[in-house]
């Protein structure tokens, strides 16, 4: 009964990161289809919507290698999101370990699909203020980030309770 219920909160955990896969897709797609490379659209005094094109990792880390960058973060996409999949499979039951997962399982699958089929990972999030711009963004990061955010909370307080 134990591995039903942990098969059963995995796919629960595989249904949540395909949600955050899509919702990364889709928009990817509709910036996509309305912004040629380089546009940027004012959005607020602090907020912007354009379209880049990411040929590194974060903060656009090897950008300019020659290439091989994108097999390398194909790969380690997909091996990241195995070792995920095996720690959901054991700690699924831990709610906001498996929230942290999930949501970093998601974000790395939905760059890794841009990858495979561009290349490049589009970002299309821009925020600035006073002269200053954040590196462009996208759903899949925003989820990266958050569920590392969740993992650095949940570490915190499992060294508190201990």
């Amino acid at each position: 009964m134990a591995g039903k219920q942990g098969n059963a909160g995995l796919v629960q955990w595989l249904l949540i990161a395909a949600v955050i896969i899509l919702a990364d897709q889709f928009t990817k797609i509709l910036v996509i289809g309305a912004f040629q490379l380089g546009d940027v659209h004012p959005v607020t005094s602090f907020f912007n919507l354009v379209r880049a094109h990411n040929y590194g990792a974060a903060f656009s880390f090897l950008h300019g290698a020659s290439g091989w960058q994108r097999w390398f973060f194909l790969g380690l996409g997909l091996a990241a999101a195995g070792f995920i999949t095996w720690l959901l499979r054991r700690h699924g039951h831990q709610q906001m370990f498996a929230w942290a997962l999930t949501l970093i399982l998601g974000g790395a699958l939905g760059n890794v699909i841009d990858r495979a089929i561009h290349g490049y990972v589009v970002d299309f999030i821009q925020v600035h203020a006073g002269g200053w711009y954040f590196p462009a963004f996208n759903v899949a990061d925003s989820a990266i980030t958050i569920g590392a955010i969740l993992l650095i909370l949940d570490e915190l307080r499992r060294v508190r309770r201990s």
